[in-house]
């Protein structure tokens, strides 16, 4: 079933999630549903907050980002916790599907170390790097209720002022 992702605006996409402690058909089936949301809409990550939970899961599927299946990652991060954040500082233009039509060069680390449970409830510790690591750190900031814009200067926040306005506009319109 495709979700509905919650826009820029509402309330939980500022909130810090709260860890999963049930294992059940219910996160299973959620984790499915997110998983067929970013293919349909060609997304590379995709984190609870965005479709209305206030739990700590996300998924990250880049198949997008491939030319030849390298690169091509996918993962469930449930309960997630990054324990270390590191390397050569990037560059990248990014966008978020709670954002459309917004997109910015933000900066991020190359590396990270990450503790979390699959969704087999295998708990894992991993060192990613690279593009999986970035969008790793993406959907990570917003089950801390953190979004990509944050990291914008003030001239480049002030640049998408109109833009971040119209989308608050189309969201009090959706919920008449």
């Amino acid at each position: 079933m495709i979700l509905p992702i919650i826009l820029y605006g509402n309330p939980i996409l500022r909130k810090k999630c709260i860890d999963i402690y049930y294992r059940d058909s219910r996160i299973n089936k959620l984790i499915k549903n997110m998983f067929e949301t970013i293919h349909k809409v060609k997304g590379i990550g995709l984190a609870a907050p965005q479709i209305g939970k206030n739990i700590r899961l996300f998924i990250v599927k880049t198949p997008y980002l491939s030319k030849n299946g390298k690169n091509n990652y996918k993962e469930v991060f449930i309960n997630a916790r990054i324990l270390k954040i590191y390397g050569e500082e990037c560059e990248f233009n990014e966008g978020c599907l709670s954002l459309p039509g917004i997109m910015g060069y933000v900066k991020r680390k190359s590396h990270l170390l990450i503790e979390y449970y699959d969704n087999n409830w295998n708990k894992k510790k991993r060192t990613l790097k690279g593009i999986c690591a970035r969008v790793i750190q993406h959907e990570y900031d917003h089950i801390e209720g953190k979004l990509f814009i944050d990291y914008f200067s003030s001239m480049k926040r002030k640049l998408i002022e109109k833009k971040l306005m119209i989308l608050l506009e189309r969201k009090k319109l959706s919920m008449r």
